[in-house]
């Protein structure tokens, strides 16, 4: 697995910067209902949207949680006073104390089931009824976008997906929320070429094929192997699941 602190610096040019930003902070807006006033950004990386989460003049008032302390100083910069280092799996907030909560690229790096549970529960405890989760689901498939890198790829040894749709949602029920809107967005500037996914390679993106192993020096070898080396592959395209913390049930007197 990558380690996040080394990943800081080139985390943003690395992955689309500003146009994937500004993407993926419209579809999750796009999600939230009218009048949410504050967000929960979790796993918040560098900040890059987070910050765009919170611009305009309607937009939430955003806080960020990370747990790499290179990101979080990152984010820090771009959001001075509103970043906080955490573990996802114990969220230091209050019940209910936020109105959305948000979650890119982040279940599938999960380390178990059971982590990637905690998670969902623990963003559910701090929204409140009535607020918003959003989450990005099978960030894995949505790379394999038909192309020549993928066919090299596909006969890898298989990644147990801690973020597929389905088991997101049995998360999500399992914590009293309820299925609220699905959106997908572009990976904007994440086109692989073959010479890109070597480098990812090696360096520990594909969780099943782990820098310096042989098997990852024969799928690198492959990827040599195949045409314009440097000619990005087409986007991926991610998809977003937003559930709702349904309203406690109004009392009244008689």
């Amino acid at each position: 697995m990558l380690d996040y602190d080394e990943e800081a610096e080139r985390y943003d040019a690395a992955r689309g910067g500003e146009p994937r930003a500004a993407a993926a902070a419209r579809a999750v807006l796009g999600l939230l209902p009218d009048g949410t006033a504050s967000l929960l950004d979790v796993a918040c990386g560098t900040g890059i949207v987070t910050r765009r989460l919170g611009a305009g003049r309607d937009a939430p008032r955003v806080t960020g949680v990370d747990l790499a302390a290179a990101m979080v100083r990152q984010a820090a910069a771009r959001l001075p006073g509103a970043i906080v280092r955490a573990d996802s799996r114990r969220l230091p907030f209050r019940d209910g104390e936020f109105d959305a909560v948000s979650s890119v690229w982040l279940l599938h790096l999960a380390p178990s089931d059971a982590d990637a549970r905690a998670i969902v529960a623990e963003c559910a405890r701090v929204l409140r009824p009535g607020g918003v989760y959003v989450t990005t689901v099978d960030k894995a498939a949505a790379h394999n976008v038909g192309s020549d890198i993928d066919a090299v790829l596909v006969s890898r040894p298989p990644h147990d997906a801690r973020d597929d749709e389905a088991r997101v949602a049995s998360y999500a029920l399992a914590c009293g929320l309820v299925p609220a809107g699905r959106a997908r967005f572009p990976g904007r500037g994440q086109g692989r070429s073959p010479r890109r996914t070597i480098a990812d390679l090696r360096r520990g993106w594909f969780l099943t094929l782990p820098p310096g192993e042989p098997l990852a020096e024969v799928f690198a070898g492959r990827l040599a192997r195949l045409p314009d080396q440097d000619r990005p592959r087409p986007d991926p395209e991610f998809t977003l699941r937003a559930f709702r913390k349904p309203a406690a049930p109004s009392s009244s007197g008689g």
